[in-house]
């Protein structure tokens, strides 16, 4: 028989795009759900803010401070009923660009929407 020297290495060489790949799925589905997770953050500190004041500006303005940087490319919807009891509701959708080369750099749109009830 002749000697398989060499051979792990051709076979690391074959696997290694695989499990790259793979990793950088991982860490893209990961980078979404933070995403997600601060859109829904967002959207109740806005509808917190609705509920406590009628002015819509300072609710769109919560919610954009509490996304930080991306909070410019959101956009977002405020509806505060006049009556104390009912609900004030903030949607929030964002764009967001998945940044791997291998998947194709395809976008998502992400939505999150709170309700609270108006308080004043």
């Amino acid at each position: 028989m002749k000697s398989h020297r060499g051979s792990a290495v051709v076979e690391f060489a074959l696997v290694l795009p695989l499990v790259l790949v793979v990793l950088l799925g991982i860490v893209e589905v990961a980078v979404i759900a933070r995403s997600e997770i601060q859109l829904i953050h967002a959207a109740r500190e806005g509808a917190r803010e609705a509920a406590a004041s009628p002015d819509t500006r300072r609710s769109s303005a919560a919610v954009r401070a509490a996304l930080g940087p991306q909070g410019r490319r959101a956009k977002v919807s405020v509806t505060r009923p006049t009556q104390i009891g009912e609900k004030a509701t903030v949607r929030v959708s964002l764009r967001h660009t998945v940044a791997a080369p291998f998947f194709g750099g395809f976008s998502l749109d992400l939505q999150a929407q709170s309700s609270m009830r108006v308080e004043r």
